[in-house]
Protein backbone atom coordinates (compact mmCIF):
# COMPACT_ATOMS: atom_id res chain seq x y z
CA UNK A 1 0.00 0.00 0.00
CA UNK A 2 1.56 3.26 -0.96
CA UNK A 3 1.75 5.92 1.89
CA UNK A 4 -0.31 9.17 1.06
CA UNK A 5 1.15 12.76 2.67
CA UNK A 6 -1.20 14.34 -0.36
CA UNK A 7 -2.54 17.87 0.93
CA UNK A 8 -0.34 17.46 4.55
CA UNK A 9 2.07 20.30 5.65
CA UNK A 10 4.79 18.99 7.04
CA UNK A 11 7.48 21.09 9.34
CA UNK A 12 11.05 19.29 9.34
CA UNK A 13 13.95 20.91 11.84
CA UNK A 14 17.43 19.88 10.51
CA UNK A 15 15.88 19.27 7.07
CA UNK A 16 18.68 20.43 5.50
CA UNK A 17 21.18 17.60 5.59
CA UNK A 18 21.84 14.37 6.38
CA UNK A 19 18.90 12.60 7.67
CA UNK A 20 16.26 15.68 7.95
CA UNK A 21 17.06 15.87 4.12
CA UNK A 22 16.35 12.09 3.44
CA UNK A 23 12.68 12.55 5.21
CA UNK A 24 12.45 15.89 3.46
CA UNK A 25 12.41 13.81 0.34
CA UNK A 26 10.95 11.16 0.94
CA UNK A 27 7.90 13.59 2.49
CA UNK A 28 7.17 15.43 -0.40
CA UNK A 29 7.64 12.39 -2.82
CA UNK A 30 4.76 10.77 -0.96
CA UNK A 31 3.08 13.70 -1.84
CA UNK A 32 3.74 16.27 1.47
CA UNK A 33 4.30 19.82 1.38
CA UNK A 34 7.59 20.16 3.19
CA UNK A 35 9.12 22.99 4.89
CA UNK A 36 12.69 22.70 6.15
CA UNK A 37 13.60 24.73 9.22
CA UNK A 38 17.35 24.85 9.51
CA UNK A 39 19.82 27.64 10.37
CA UNK A 40 21.81 27.49 6.96
CA UNK A 41 20.22 29.23 4.16
CA UNK A 42 22.69 27.82 1.17
CA UNK A 43 22.01 24.22 2.32
CA UNK A 44 17.79 24.48 2.84
CA UNK A 45 17.70 26.25 -0.43
CA UNK A 46 19.53 23.40 -2.19
CA UNK A 47 17.30 20.74 -0.46
CA UNK A 48 14.05 22.57 -1.36
CA UNK A 49 15.39 23.23 -5.40
CA UNK A 50 16.17 19.61 -5.17
CA UNK A 51 13.04 18.62 -4.29
CA UNK A 52 10.81 21.47 -6.38
CA UNK A 53 13.28 19.75 -9.33
CA UNK A 54 11.22 16.37 -8.97
CA UNK A 55 8.21 18.14 -8.61
CA UNK A 56 7.99 18.38 -5.09
CA UNK A 57 6.49 20.98 -2.98
CA UNK A 58 9.23 22.66 -0.76
CA UNK A 59 10.09 25.74 0.75
CA UNK A 60 12.24 26.75 3.87
CA UNK A 61 12.23 28.93 7.10
CA UNK A 62 15.05 29.78 8.84
CA UNK A 63 15.59 28.60 12.43
CA UNK A 64 18.07 28.14 15.34
CA UNK A 65 15.86 25.79 17.31
CA UNK A 66 17.32 26.43 20.59
CA UNK A 67 15.89 30.26 19.93
CA UNK A 68 12.46 30.63 21.08
CA UNK A 69 11.75 33.67 18.40
CA UNK A 70 12.86 32.13 15.85
CA UNK A 71 10.74 28.58 16.02
CA UNK A 72 7.70 30.90 17.09
CA UNK A 73 8.79 33.25 13.44
CA UNK A 74 9.48 30.30 11.42
CA UNK A 75 6.09 28.49 12.52
CA UNK A 76 4.44 31.81 11.91
CA UNK A 77 5.85 31.86 8.62
CA UNK A 78 4.74 28.37 7.57
CA UNK A 79 0.92 29.36 8.50
CA UNK A 80 0.58 32.32 6.99
CA UNK A 81 2.43 30.46 3.56
CA UNK A 82 0.31 27.58 3.49
CA UNK A 83 -2.16 28.17 6.02
CA UNK A 84 -2.37 24.95 7.87
CA UNK A 85 0.33 22.67 9.59
CA UNK A 86 -0.60 19.27 9.88
CA UNK A 87 2.95 17.74 11.10
CA UNK A 88 5.87 18.08 12.72
CA UNK A 89 9.07 16.20 12.57
CA UNK A 90 11.48 17.29 15.51
CA UNK A 91 15.07 15.83 14.20
CA UNK A 92 17.08 19.03 14.56
CA UNK A 93 20.27 17.58 16.62
CA UNK A 94 24.13 17.81 17.81
CA UNK A 95 26.34 14.49 18.81
CA UNK A 96 28.06 17.24 20.86
CA UNK A 97 31.11 16.73 22.75
CA UNK A 98 31.83 13.44 23.96
CA UNK A 99 34.09 13.70 27.01
CA UNK A 100 34.46 12.26 30.55
CA UNK A 101 32.51 14.01 32.84
CA UNK A 102 34.81 15.45 35.01
CA UNK A 103 36.07 17.18 31.94
CA UNK A 104 32.84 18.26 30.12
CA UNK A 105 32.22 21.63 30.76
CA UNK A 106 28.92 23.29 31.68
CA UNK A 107 28.98 25.04 28.32
CA UNK A 108 29.58 21.79 25.92
CA UNK A 109 26.64 20.05 28.15
CA UNK A 110 24.50 23.31 27.91
CA UNK A 111 24.82 23.12 24.52
CA UNK A 112 23.91 19.98 23.35
CA UNK A 113 20.83 19.74 25.43
CA UNK A 114 19.53 22.97 24.57
CA UNK A 115 19.71 21.72 20.64
CA UNK A 116 18.23 18.30 21.08
CA UNK A 117 15.93 18.13 23.98
CA UNK A 118 14.77 22.17 24.04
CA UNK A 119 14.39 22.78 20.54
CA UNK A 120 12.26 19.55 20.51
CA UNK A 121 10.60 21.26 23.36
CA UNK A 122 10.04 24.55 21.13
CA UNK A 123 9.45 23.00 17.85
CA UNK A 124 6.67 20.92 19.69
CA UNK A 125 5.59 24.11 21.74
CA UNK A 126 5.12 26.28 18.92
CA UNK A 127 3.71 23.71 16.23
CA UNK A 128 1.21 22.00 18.40
CA UNK A 129 -1.74 25.37 18.34
CA UNK A 130 -1.53 24.85 14.61
CA UNK A 131 -2.09 21.21 14.37
CA UNK A 132 -5.16 21.89 17.17
CA UNK A 133 -6.32 23.86 14.62
CA UNK A 134 -6.32 21.11 11.77
CA UNK A 135 -8.01 19.00 13.96
CA UNK A 136 -5.30 17.01 14.22
CA UNK A 137 -1.71 15.66 13.25
CA UNK A 138 1.68 13.58 13.32
CA UNK A 139 4.76 14.94 15.43
CA UNK A 140 7.62 12.65 15.13
CA UNK A 141 10.88 13.16 17.49
CA UNK A 142 13.79 12.09 16.23
CA UNK A 143 16.02 10.15 19.64
CA UNK A 144 18.83 7.41 19.45
CA UNK A 145 19.61 4.28 20.67
CA UNK A 146 22.27 6.39 22.71
CA UNK A 147 19.85 6.86 25.87
CA UNK A 148 17.37 4.34 25.09
CA UNK A 149 18.70 1.00 24.51
CA UNK A 150 22.47 1.73 24.68
CA UNK A 151 24.84 3.05 27.19
CA UNK A 152 28.00 1.70 26.08
CA UNK A 153 29.01 4.85 23.99
CA UNK A 154 32.07 6.50 26.54
CA UNK A 155 31.89 9.80 26.78
CA UNK A 156 27.94 10.34 25.42
CA UNK A 157 26.76 11.79 28.55
CA UNK A 158 24.88 14.82 27.84
CA UNK A 159 24.45 13.22 24.29
CA UNK A 160 22.28 10.27 25.75
CA UNK A 161 20.55 12.34 28.52
CA UNK A 162 19.29 14.45 25.75
CA UNK A 163 17.82 11.50 24.02
CA UNK A 164 16.62 10.30 26.67
CA UNK A 165 14.46 13.07 27.31
CA UNK A 166 13.10 13.50 23.84
CA UNK A 167 12.47 9.60 24.71
CA UNK A 168 10.41 10.51 27.43
CA UNK A 169 8.76 13.63 25.92
CA UNK A 170 7.22 11.49 23.48
CA UNK A 171 5.58 9.60 25.68
CA UNK A 172 4.00 11.86 27.74
CA UNK A 173 2.57 14.47 24.92
CA UNK A 174 1.50 11.18 23.42
CA UNK A 175 -0.81 10.89 26.41
CA UNK A 176 -1.72 14.97 26.69
CA UNK A 177 -2.08 15.36 23.13
CA UNK A 178 -4.45 11.97 22.12
CA UNK A 179 -7.76 14.08 23.06
CA UNK A 180 -6.51 16.40 20.21
CA UNK A 181 -6.02 13.69 17.68
CA UNK A 182 -2.48 14.36 17.80
CA UNK A 183 -0.16 11.32 17.47
CA UNK A 184 3.66 11.81 19.18
CA UNK A 185 5.84 9.18 18.18
CA UNK A 186 9.80 8.52 18.51
CA UNK A 187 12.63 7.19 16.14
CA UNK A 188 15.56 6.08 18.11
CA UNK A 189 18.41 5.72 14.76
CA UNK A 190 21.41 3.81 15.08
CA UNK A 191 24.47 4.00 12.99
CA UNK A 192 22.76 6.18 9.91
CA UNK A 193 24.99 7.46 6.84
CA UNK A 194 25.12 11.34 7.93
CA UNK A 195 27.58 14.04 8.23
CA UNK A 196 26.86 14.63 11.99
CA UNK A 197 29.54 11.54 13.15
CA UNK A 198 32.18 13.89 11.62
CA UNK A 199 30.84 16.97 13.81
CA UNK A 200 31.24 15.22 16.38
CA UNK A 201 33.82 16.57 19.34
CA UNK A 202 35.56 13.63 21.24
CA UNK A 203 37.67 14.56 24.04
CA UNK A 204 40.35 11.99 26.29
CA UNK A 205 37.86 8.63 26.06
CA UNK A 206 40.82 6.57 26.42
CA UNK A 207 40.22 7.27 29.79
CA UNK A 208 37.00 5.59 30.15
CA UNK A 209 36.96 3.40 27.62
CA UNK A 210 35.40 0.20 28.49
CA UNK A 211 36.83 -3.13 27.08
CA UNK A 212 33.79 -5.09 25.23
CA UNK A 213 34.17 -7.24 22.32
CA UNK A 214 31.50 -7.30 19.65
CA UNK A 215 31.08 -10.00 17.09
CA UNK A 216 31.53 -9.41 13.88
CA UNK A 217 30.17 -6.34 12.61
CA UNK A 218 28.51 -4.02 15.13
CA UNK A 219 25.22 -3.75 12.96
CA UNK A 220 24.27 -7.53 12.89
CA UNK A 221 21.42 -7.09 9.87
CA UNK A 222 23.77 -5.51 7.47
CA UNK A 223 27.52 -6.97 9.04
CA UNK A 224 28.55 -3.81 9.84
CA UNK A 225 27.08 -1.13 7.18
CA UNK A 226 25.81 1.95 8.31
CA UNK A 227 21.87 2.22 7.41
CA UNK A 228 20.76 5.24 5.54
CA UNK A 229 18.57 8.54 5.78
CA UNK A 230 15.97 7.14 2.94
CA UNK A 231 15.28 3.98 5.90
CA UNK A 232 14.89 6.44 8.17
CA UNK A 233 12.58 8.75 6.31
CA UNK A 234 10.63 5.83 5.27
CA UNK A 235 9.44 5.21 8.50
CA UNK A 236 8.94 9.08 9.13
CA UNK A 237 6.45 8.77 6.45
CA UNK A 238 4.69 5.99 7.72
CA UNK A 239 4.35 7.28 10.95
CA UNK A 240 3.21 10.78 9.28
CA UNK A 241 0.22 8.60 7.45
CA UNK A 242 -2.87 7.53 7.62
CA UNK A 243 -1.22 4.00 7.95
CA UNK A 244 -0.29 4.95 11.45
CA UNK A 245 -3.28 6.36 12.23
CA UNK A 246 -3.65 4.30 15.72
CA UNK A 247 0.45 4.35 16.89
CA UNK A 248 1.24 6.85 19.20
CA UNK A 249 3.50 6.92 22.21
CA UNK A 250 5.17 4.17 20.40
CA UNK A 251 9.27 4.15 19.74
CA UNK A 252 10.88 2.31 17.11
CA UNK A 253 14.81 1.04 16.91
CA UNK A 254 15.87 1.77 13.67
CA UNK A 255 19.51 -0.03 14.06
CA UNK A 256 19.42 -3.15 11.68
CA UNK A 257 20.06 -5.17 15.38
CA UNK A 258 22.66 -2.76 16.59
CA UNK A 259 21.51 -1.46 20.34
CA UNK A 260 20.82 -5.20 20.19
CA UNK A 261 24.29 -6.09 21.03
CA UNK A 262 25.61 -3.02 22.57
Amino acid sequence: MKIDLNDRVIMITGGSEGIGKGIADVAARCGATVVIASRDEDDMQTAVESIQSEGGNASWVRADVTQDDQVADAVQKTIERYGRLDGLVANAGINGTWAPVDELTPEEWRKTIEVNLTGTYLSVHHCVPHLRKAGGGSIVIMSSINGTRTFSNEGATAYAASKAGQFALAKMLALELAPSKIRVNVICPGAIESNIHGKTERENLERIETPVIYPEGEIPLTGGDFGTPDQVASLVAFLMSDLASHITGTPVWIDGGQSLIR
